[in-house]
């Protein structure tokens, strides 16, 4: 079996396995050639360390069964994407409604603006620019085939 239809095939396992959980979802599998596979689950109301393991426990066994690798030869890690990567699906985009977030475009110029809200095709960021009375508020809809990313900004 190649890599990409390893890759695959752990795709299908993970998806079939997040069916029965219902709130989470599938963000990202990356498989190092050392046969680390790197499990990127998030949560529409986020995702603890607790379900990590547990997702986990039992990835490991079903990856397992399927003797993709010899015995013991591989390593599995399911953690969330992190706050610091960019959001890839729309899921996400949903879960972070109202949060500030940079979007920057696939012509290399970007925004920032707090996400107000997301359809199938684009999302609509609202941008503040200036100070005092000369503050000016505008809506942005960005269709999602301009983003090359977006990355939540952390407030402090």
């Amino acid at each position: 079996m190649n890599s990409d239809s390893v890759l695959n095939s752990i795709e299908q396992i993970v998806s079939t396995f997040l069916e029965s959980e219902p709130g989470y979802f599938l963000v990202e599998i990356k498989i190092k050639p050392t046969n680390n596979i790197k499990v990127f689950i998030d949560g529409d109301n986020g995702i603890s360390i607790e379900k990590c393991v547990q997702f986990n426990r039992q990835l490991y066994k079903l990856i397992e069964s399927k003797d993709f690798f010899p015995p013991g030869d591989f390593s599995l890690e399911v953690s969330s994407p992190g706050i610091d990567k960019p959001l890839k699906l729309q899921r996400q985009y949903l879960k972070n409604v109202g949060r500030n977030v940079e979007v920057s475009f696939n012509d290399g110029a970007a925004v920032n603006g707090r996400l107000l809200q997301v359809s199938n095709d684009d999302i609509i960021v609202e941008q503040t620019t200036g100070k005092g009375k000369k503050t000016e508020t505008k809506q942005l809809v960005i269709p999602f085939s301009n983003i090359k990313t977006t990355t939540v900004q952390i407030e402090f």
